[in-house]
């Protein structure tokens, strides 16, 4: 049987003379890597001490066989030859030699039966712990199965739970969604009432200002009469503006004609400073050849 990893916190193993599988499931990476060198530390020691039991058996098998046919010898030796009395009255040193080599045969026969029941008894120790083993294990995987159970309703429940979270939140928002349109409706009947305060305000002036229309009507026409008369006012003003304004054309025209002239003038001035200059020029000239 060889013990698998199949995640960090679970582990499994085969066993083909059973044909079936077995599983253990840990509370930590760490457990699942002692429970698996442990694993294979029984699995080891197991194997080591099958085959020394082997060993063992096969060489008592052996031993027993060989003194087997021995004692066969040393049998119809002595019923040929007599007793042991009569062999060591009459027989010589190879037959005490025999003896012996019996008696030593005799010896390792009995250590070897021993030693295959201590081993026998190691093998059933072995056997029972396996035994153990294998019961621990069906328990371990009859706790899966039952914490699988265990996981699989704590799941449907949580998802239940969150199925009610959600829905709770959806409520939860919807609730505040109304509670935001009560507070914009509520913002909204202040905003109104305000309102209509002001327009309350705004008729008891349009009543009081109803209560001096007379008054302003007999205003307004002493005010019509004074446009009236301002606007007569104005279009005098308006003609002697007209008149200031043609006077101003005039003279910018007058203006206009005296810079003309004056440019002349200062042309023909500049012109006569020329030649003056060069009248001064000729004259210098003359001077100097006299």
């Amino acid at each position: 049987m060889t013990f698998t990893k199949t995640s960090q916190k679970f582990g499994q193993w085969a066993d083909s003379r059973a044909n079936t599988v077995f599983g253990l499931g840990f509370s930590s990476e760490q457990h699942l890597t002692k429970f698996a060198e442990k694993f294979q530390e029984v699995k080891e020691a197991a194997k080591l001490a099958r085959d020394r039991s082997q060993e063992k058996i096969e060489t008592s098998s052996n031993h027993s066989q060989e003194s087997g046919r021995e004692t066969p010898c040393s049998t119809r030796a002595s019923s040929v030859n007599g007793t042991d009395d009569e062999k060591a009255s009459h027989g010589g040193p190879a037959d005490a030699q025999l003896k012996t080599e019996n008696d030593k045969l005799k010896i390792a026969l009995a250590q070897s039966s021993s030693s295959v029941k201590k081993w026998e008894t190691e093998l059933q120790t072995l056997r029972e712990s396996n035994a153990r083993l294998t019961s621990a294990l069906q328990e371990s995987a009859a706790s899966v199965e039952h914490w699988k159970k265990q996981f699989t309703a704590c799941k449907e429940e949580n998802d239940q739970l969150r199925n009610k979270i959600e829905e709770l939140e959806e409520q939860c928002n919807e609730i505040n969604k109304e509670k935001e349109r009560n507070a914009q409706l509520s913002r909204r009947l202040q905003e109104l009432e305000s309102e209509l305060q002001d327009k309350n305000l705004e008729l008891e002036e349009l009543q009081k200002q109803g209560e001096i229309i007379p008054q302003l009507m007999s205003e307004c026409e002493s005010v019509s009469q004074k446009l009236q008369a301002a606007e007569k006012k104005n279009k005098d003003l308006e003609e002697k503006v007209r008149a200031l304004r043609a006077e101003v054309e005039e003279n910018k025209h007058r203006q206009s004609n005296l810079k003309t002239e004056l440019k002349n003038f200062l042309d023909v001035l500049d012109g006569k400073i020329d030649e003056l200059h060069d009248f001064r020029q000729g004259l210098s000239k003359l001077g100097i050849d006299n």
